[in-house]
């Protein structure tokens, strides 16, 4: 089933949230908050990070600055994306700072910017498991579909995974 991101805009409205990229990895989307990438890039060439969690595909070159490579795909327990290199290279990835680190996100493809408000948020869907659900910080109505908003927090907090 193909997900065609819906355009939402509100105008005028003191309800919206903040933008969101809609992010694909396998075939689920996701909501990743517009604030919160700073570049979308394919990746290059990988140098391999031994000892590090699964997860973490390397560290890659992004204008100059070393940043970690890692794989939502991984995170999220799905299989890997047919066709792929196990090293990530040619991946499309994202770039993210969190807790002053620099990270490239994985992902399969990105969509358009959606603006979400109130009235799009919906309470967790009971048939999300644990594992997923600690990934997603909110859920929201789009298009009929469930569209989760990625949690940064999760996705780079490796100290559960060790």
């Amino acid at each position: 089933m193909s997900f065609e991101p819906a355009k939402i805009s509100v105008h005028g409205a003191g309800n919206a949230l903040e933008g969101f990229f809609s992010i694909k990895v396998g075939d689920d989307t996701f909501g990743l908050p517009v604030t919160r990438v700073q570049t979308i890039f394919r990746i290059g060439a990988v140098t391999a990070a031994p000892g590090g969690p699964p997860d973490i595909v390397g560290l890659v070159n992004l204008r100059g600055k070393i940043v970690t490579a890692v794989s939502l795909r991984r995170r999220l327990g799905l299989a890997p994306e047919p066709g792929g290199t196990a090293d990530g290279s040619g991946s499309l990835a994202i770039g993210i700072e969190h807790r002053n680190e620099a990270f490239a996100l994985l992902v399969d493809e990105v969509g358009d910017v959606l603006t979400l408000t109130a009235e799009t948020a919906i309470a967790p869907p009971p048939h999300i498991g644990r594992r997923r659900a600690k990934f997603a910080s909110g859920y929201n109505r789009v298009g009929g579909q469930i569209l989760p908003l990625l949690n940064i927090d999760a996705v780079f907090d490796f100290a559960e995974d060790r």
